[in-house]
């Protein structure tokens, strides 16, 4: 059975679905998605790439060695596990910076939606445990 959620490959391989000077309606596109899980580059922007994931429930635990990762939650709530056992929750138009390397997860709380920005190709690197 495959999984809901893509491979580290699959994640890091994706590439923007609009090309630059084009305009992207980001309430239609993730009005548009019925699935429970959703995470697509949109766009590039110089070695960086911007995110729609829509999604309702838990993330696997994970890090990106090579790339910071910017959250911005545009509807919903979403809640950041680090490593550790801190929790950061985000509600609409809140937004935080998960430093490289730092191993987290991430949980919507009903169905949520955000932008994230990070290295374009970001590694993905998924952990077992949060130790």
């Amino acid at each position: 059975m495959k999984s809901q959620f893509p491979s580290a490959q699959e994640y890091s391989a994706q590439t923007a679905r609009y090309p630059a000077l084009t305009v992207v309606d980001i309430r239609a596109e993730q009005a548009a998605i019925a699935e429970s899980y959703s995470n697509q580059v949109l766009v590039e922007v110089n070695i960086d790439c911007m995110r729609l994931a829509v999604f309702d429930g838990e993330y696997r635990w994970h890090q990106h060695p090579d790339s910071d990762e910017l959250f911005l939650v545009v509807a919903g709530t979403l809640q950041i596990d680090l490593a550790g056992g801190d929790r950061l929750e985000l509600t609409e138009w809140q937004s935080v910076v998960i430093p490289a390397g730092t191993v987290h997860r991430t949980r919507a709380i009903g169905r949520t939606v955000n932008l994230t920005c990070e290295k374009n190709g970001a590694k993905t690197v998924f952990v077992e445990t949060a130790a």
